[in-house]
């Protein structure tokens, strides 16, 4: 068999292997948020924090941050019960790889470059609680700064268990006009410590 055609079989059968494995985690995912609003919050999160900023007053920005207690409270509830509902998933069905590209089924036979989403989640909804609790005394600017943070770091990590790494950072900076990195540096200590613990693969 001519090699051209044999590497373009094998390419063809490694796109159709990695379509079906992220259709997996995709499925998976969307099964547990089904009954959640999270997405809808944290949209009203993301969008009200920004029309907050533009206004014209600090007195005004405050006030209008200060509507979205409700959502907040919301968002980090869902998201604990999203972390809850996950644990009861196999570590195989939530492992996700570290490399920045997709490798199907990488959890079975290279155990040590994935990591487990379950473990990922529980740092997300410990961040957020805290965030919303004002655990760090901050102001009402600098809150809604960290939890935006927060937010994008927990859509960030959802992204990459359904697709990859690279997707993730791709859709980060294309959606919210911010990289990765500084989206790290901008959570609270707590979460950014758990999640550079977790990265490594040393997380608990």
């Amino acid at each position: 068999m001519d090699t051209g055609l044999t590497l373009l079989m094998a390419a063809a059968a490694w796109i159709a292997l990695r379509v079906l494995y992220q259709r997996t985690h995709i499925a998976l995912l969307g099964r547990h948020l089904a009954a959640l609003q999270l997405e809808r919050h944290m949209e009203t999160l993301t969008q009200g924090y920004t029309r907050a900023i533009h206004e014209d007053s600090e007195a005004r920005q405050i006030q209008v941050l200060e509507t979205f207690a409700p959502t907040e409270r919301a968002v980090a509830a869902q998201v604990r019960s999203l972390a809850d509902a996950m644990q009861k998933e196999s570590a195989q069905a939530t492992g996700m790889g570290v490399l920045p590209f997709c490798v199907p089924y990488a959890e079975r036979f290279l155990p040590a470059s994935t990591r487990d989403f379950r473990e990922l989640l529980h740092i997300h909804a410990t961040g957020l609680r805290r965030v919303v609790d004002n655990d760090g005394g901050w102001d009402a600017k600098t809150r809604a700064y960290h939890l935006s943070a927060e937010l994008y770091l927990l859509q960030h990590s959802c992204h990459w268990f359904c697709k990859s790494r690279a997707v993730a950072d791709a859709r980060l900076t294309l959606r919210h006009q911010v990289k990765h990195q500084k989206v790290l540096e901008s959570v609270s200590g707590a979460t950014r410590t758990a999640y550079q613990h977790w990265l490594r693969g040393n997380n608990g």
